[in-house]
């Protein structure tokens, strides 16, 4: 079977690993959507909507890095299996919160299971693909899921706004439970699934009698630091990791205050909403069309070209007039950069660049560091969006690309030298 009928078949396994993007995505963007809904319903201050957004933050950050011992401790299918009903019983307790204490509870318990799931899901993903060009494939499609999770939480959070109380926000926590308990059935009992873990162990047994001991049983940590392959493991994951943090910096800040931007130019708060659902829509398609290519050679075209669209986009907002089109045009350009060369890739690298015993506790480290930096970045967010420094604050982000593309090239130069770049693993 050629890797396009292979990829057709293991499509449903990247599907019921993408939802758990989805419900990753819904819960950030559902929680900031609605958190003004449970401020006004549950009479929060404002110091405690602030510690909610925090506590979520960082607790997706602790949830990636435990995303690799609870994969040892639990097995990585039974933890793969089973981390959506944590995260439908987080949701659950949000649901019915009668109070601020029950409702950061919850709050807390979502984050850690979402933290987790996505290492995880890519790597049983990758451990049970035939070969690393149909995981490549697979793993850089959950991105689509991502962005589909941030419109299904927008849309529920617009339709229920005018409800009262609290009541829009428990049905948009109430949705997310569904899907949870929906993906948890789904993964736990399908025979398809249990037929690739089955055929994914053969896959793996195989690879581990052409791979010595020493990286086929050592930890991440290992890895990384000592055996006759660290220098390799090394520099790639140094690449990796330079890449998605600054990159994620950028990423993470300016989709905060995207609206903010072009309300600051004279844009009325539909049109920056509406603007911003359909540059998300941009965003989509090019995700889309990265995944048809991330398992070729051209995926590394694709890289550069948009990290320069991104670079350029936040030099041009930095160097623009203000006025709103210009600013319009910049973003969709950024939207455009953002999903061909940003969180898809990465998640393709980290796959196919190290051994899969170690891909989840590698991923959930990244994961890990770069939500937890994110979430002190936001502390200073607002300070960078007056509009006395924001032309500052741009030359600032183009810097940040930069920095992040010479990772990314650094990235792709090892994965050529060691053979495993395109999805050919050597």
């Amino acid at each position: 079977m050629d890797d396009k009928a292979l990829v057709s078949q293991y499509r449903p396994l990247a599907a019921a690993a993408g939802i758990g993007s989805i419900l990753g995505s819904g819960i950030i963007v559902g929680l900031s959507a609605t958190i003004t809904v449970w401020q006004k319903g549950l009479g929060l201050t404002n110091s405690e909507v602030g510690v909610i957004s925090a506590a979520l933050t960082f607790a997706i950050a602790i949830g990636g890095f435990l995303s690799g011992p609870v994969g040892r401790m639990f097995g990585l299918m039974r933890s793969f299996n089973w981390m959506n009903l944590v995260y439908a019983l987080g949701a659950l307790i949000c649901v019915f919160a009668p109070s601020y204490v029950v409702l950061l509870l919850g709050v807390i318990v979502t984050g850690l299971a979402s933290g987790m799931d996505l290492p995880l899901s890519l790597t049983v993903i990758s451990h049970d693909a035939p070969n690393d060009k149909v995981s490549s494939s697979l793993v850089s499609s959950t991105q689509v899921y991502w962005q589909i999770g941030i419109f299904i939480s927008y849309i529920c959070s617009f339709i229920v706004s005018k409800m009262s109380g609290a009541t829009g926000a428990r049905i948009v926590f109430a949705i997310l439970t569904v899907i949870a308990l929906i993906t948890w059935l789904w993964r736990t009992f399908s025979t398809k699934f249990k037929t690739f873990h089955e055929k994914g162990n053969q896959y793996r047994a195989a690879d581990e009698k052409t791979t010595s001991n020493e990286v086929s049983g050592g930890s991440a940590i290992k890895l990384l630091f000592s055996g006759s392959k660290k220098n390799h493991y090394l520099g790639l994951f140094l690449g990796i990791f330079i890449f998605y943090i600054f990159w994620n910096l950028l990423a993470n800040t300016f989709g905060q205050f995207q609206t903010f931007t072009l309300v600051q130019a004279n844009a009325s708060q539909t049109f920056a909403t509406g603007a911003g659902i359909v540059l998300n829509f941009v965003g989509l398609a090019a995700v889309m069309l990265f995944s048809s290519v991330a398992a070729g050679p051209k995926r590394n075209t694709f890289f550069i070209v948009g990290m320069i669209i991104q670079a350029a986009a936040m030099f041009g907002l930095a160097i623009s007039s203000h006025d709103l089109w210009p600013i319009v045009i910049a973003i969709g350009c950024y939207n455009i950069g953002n999903n061909i060369a940003g969180e898809a890739i990465y998640k393709v690298w980290t796959q196919e660049s190290f051994p899969v015993e170690s891909r989840a506790s590698l991923q959930g480290f990244m994961n890990g560091f770069s939500r937890f930096a994110c979430g002190l970045f936001a502390f200073v967010t607002p300070a960078l969006v007056m509009p006395s420094v924001i032309r500052y604050t741009m030359f600032g982000f183009t810097a940040l690309i930069a920095i992040g593309f010479v990772g990314g090239l650094v990235v792709i130069a090892l994965q050529k030298k060691y053979g495993i770049s395109e999805g050919e693993k050597g």
